[in-house]
């Protein structure tokens, strides 16, 4: 993992989180803003994905379990693709609320893989 293409990956999911989260909680249904930052937070997923898979042929390897890590990023991935078609199915404000849970979710997600990737067996 690059350290600052970690912490951006933290802020952009926070920051749609809580975006999302607030425009849910004032009743605000599925839009593209909460629909978009969801879709940004995707992209910056699999852009990780593609660091991860170069990162070790420059030197980069995981301190951690490389299953786990692989895991945890498949995982992630998920997240919110699934939230954005549950989204797109139920569109009710709670589905905006989804959004939120889901990029907050996937902010856990890459902390704990910076985690995995840097700290593990040191």
């Amino acid at each position: 993992m690059i350290e600052w293409f970690t912490w951006l990956q933290l802020a952009v999911a926070v920051i749609g989180g809580l975006l999302c989260l607030f425009l849910g909680l004032v009743g605000r249904k599925p839009s593209d803003l909460s629909l978009g930052a969801t879709a940004l937070v995707e992209l910056l997923l699999l852009g990780q994905l593609v660091v991860a898979i170069v990162a070790p042929f420059t030197g980069n390897n995981a301190s951690g379990s490389l299953l786990e890590f692989y895991t945890y990023l498949i995982s992630a991935i998920l997240v919110p693709v699934a939230a954005a078609v549950w989204a797109l199915i139920d569109r009710s404000r709670w589905s905006t609320v989804i959004l939120g849970a889901g990029c907050l979710a996937v902010a856990v997600m890459v902390y704990r893989m910076w985690q995995i990737w840097t700290v593990q067996g040191l």
